[in-house]
C-alpha cells in the first residue's frame, strides 16, 4: 500500500479476531516502530509483545488490578477484566523509557514512544491488519506497571490490539476537512 494512502486512510478497528499478524507482518510493524521521530536518538521506548497464553496471564493481571480497586469484585466483573486481554490475538504494550537528558525533556520522550505506536498502527493498516490503540486506567496504574516489570522511569503509553477486523467492523476513515484544523499564521 502507498504510504500516503495508509497515512490518510488509517482508522481503528475496534473488534478484532484471529488470525493475528504473521511473523513477517509483525516484523514489519516492529521495524516501523523503530523509525519514529526521536530527538537525541535516545530510543526512549520498549514494547511488550503478548500473544497466546500470555494473554491469559495478562488477563489475570487485569483481574488482580481490579480487585485492588474494588472490594468483593463480582465474577462478572472479573470475567470482563480478563476478557480485555482477549480482545485481539496480539497485544503490544508500548512503554516510554524516560532517560535523563539535558536537552530532551520527558514529554518529548513520551511523544516519541507515542510516535512509535502510531507508526505501528499505520504499518498494521498498510498490511491489512486491524488495529486499535487503547489506554484506560491501567495504563496509569503504578502497581500494574510494576507487575509487568516496568521501572520507575517507565510509563505505559498504550495497549495496541492487533488482529483481523471482525466482519462489519472494518476500519473506516471519517471524512475530515483540513481547513477545520490548519490555519495560516499570522
Amino acid at each position: 500500500m502507498d504510504a500516503l494512502v495508509a497515512l490518510q486512510n488509517r482508522a481503528s478497528s475496534t473488534r478484532l479476531v484471529a488470525p493475528g499478524p504473521t511473523i513477517q507482518v509483525l516484523e514489519n510493524i516492529q521495524k516501523s516502530a523503530l523509525r519514529a521521530a526521536d530527538h537525541g536518538r535516545l530510543r526512549p521506548w520498549r514494547f511488550l509483545m503478548i500473544e497466546g497464553d500470555g494473554r491469559k496471564k495478562l488477563g489475570e493481571l487485569f483481574i488482580a488490578a481490579e480487585k485492588q480497586k474494588t472490594d468483593n469484585l463480582s465474577e462478572k466483573k472479573c470475567e470482563l477484566a480478563a476478557n480485555k486481554a482477549m480482545r485481539a490475538p496480539t497485544i503490544v504494550i508500548v512503554i516510554a523509557c524516560i532517560k535523563d537528558h539535558s536537552r530532551v525533556p520527558r514529554i518529548e520522550q513520551i511523544i516519541s514512544a507515542g510516535a512509535a505506536a502510531q507508526n505501528m498502527l499505520t504499518a498494521a493498516y498498510a498490511q491489512g491488519i486491524g488495529a486499535v490503540w487503547r489506554t484506560g486506567d491501567l495504563a496509569y496504574d503504578s502497581k500494574f506497571s510494576a507487575e509487568l516489570g516496568l521501572t520507575m522511569s517507565e510509563t505505559i503509553v498504550g495497549f495496541l490490539y492487533l488482529g483481523t477486523a471482525s466482519p462489519g467492523c472494518e476500519a473506516k476513515a471519517p471524512k475530515m476537512n483540513t481547513k477545520d484544523y490548519f490555519q495560516s499564521w499570522p
